[in-house]
């Protein structure tokens, strides 16, 4: 995508930027995948195009399947907004702790009987990396040494979860069991944008849990709530065909969304 035509595709949130809201996925979108997600880091060039983003629009968000906590630390950027746990968490700019959604509370300790059972030695064996996100249990298998084990391995612990009563969500190569509540990141950037009360808003994404966000972004434009809505799909090898699809914009990897970024900052 040339520059021009990147710069009309956003300008209707760079015309009134204090009005405008612009919210990013964080892995695959702002970080390159890794193999071990707790290697995954945001470039230093990106970290930089987001503080001055964040110094000149409404809002700058940024909404992660990891614990709002983690993504804090991860984009190292104390004076922004975070929604973590695909929108489960809330952690705004000064807070010291994370906010839980109060339907999620009583689920928590059942979700984390359920990690402690599900993490034995054979599924580490396999492989398998257990993710503790609070309200949500996550279980990859990117990196593994035999990939189709470790696969066979977390859709068994899918079976259980559902007989436990969790429901199962699919991710690029990585399994989340979580509660029977509606946790997802169009539930979470929908409240979020109608408490700061945006009138633009532009959200970036690279996997299936983004897509929530997409349709909810489209939702309020819908109702009214927005006057415009711009969904950015971040194009990657193994990433669902629905991104591109659904996506009003889309951008060629973490190094195209630089270039969204740096569109973004510009005067």
């Amino acid at each position: 995508m040339t520059s021009a035509l990147l710069l009309d595709a956003l300008a209707p949130l760079r015309s009134n930027p204090a009005r405008a809201a612009v919210l990013f996925d964080i892995d695959g979108t702002l970080s390159p995948i890794v193999d071990n997600a707790a290697d995954a880091g945001v470039p230093e060039p990106t970290r930089q195009l987001l503080i001055a983003i964040s110094r000149r629009y409404g809002l700058l968000a940024c909404v992660s399947g990891r614990r709002a906590s983690e993504a804090r630390a991860m984009v190292s950027i104390g004076s922004i907004t975070y929604l973590g746990s695909h929108g489960a968490e809330l952690l705004q700019s000064g807070w010291t702790e994370a906010v839980l959604d109060p339907g999620l509370r009583e689920w928590t300790a059942r979700i984390e009987q359920f990690r402690r059972d599900a993490d034995t030695p054979e599924l580490r064996r396999r492989r398998v990396r257990v993710e503790d996100k609070g309200p949500i249990v996550a279980f990859h298998w990117r990196g593994a040494l035999d990939e189709e084990a470790a696969k066979a391995a977390v859709d068994a612990l899918a079976r259980q979860a559902e007989t436990n009563g969790l429901e199962v969500h699919w991710g690029r190569k990585v399994m989340e069991a979580r509660p029977p509540v509606q946790i997802d990141k169009g539930a979470g950037v929908s409240a979020l944008l109608r408490r700061v009360g945006a009138e633009t808003a532009l959200y970036a994404g690279d996997d299936v849990t983004d897509l929530d966000a997409f349709r909810a972004l489209r939702s309020l434009a819908a109702a009214g709530t927005l006057q415009h809505a711009v969904c950015v799909g971040v194009r990657s090898e193994d990433g669902p065909e629905a991104i591109e699809e659904e996506a009003d914009l889309v951008v060629d990897g973490t190094n195209g969304m630089q270039e969204l970024l740096a569109a973004l900052a510009a005067d």
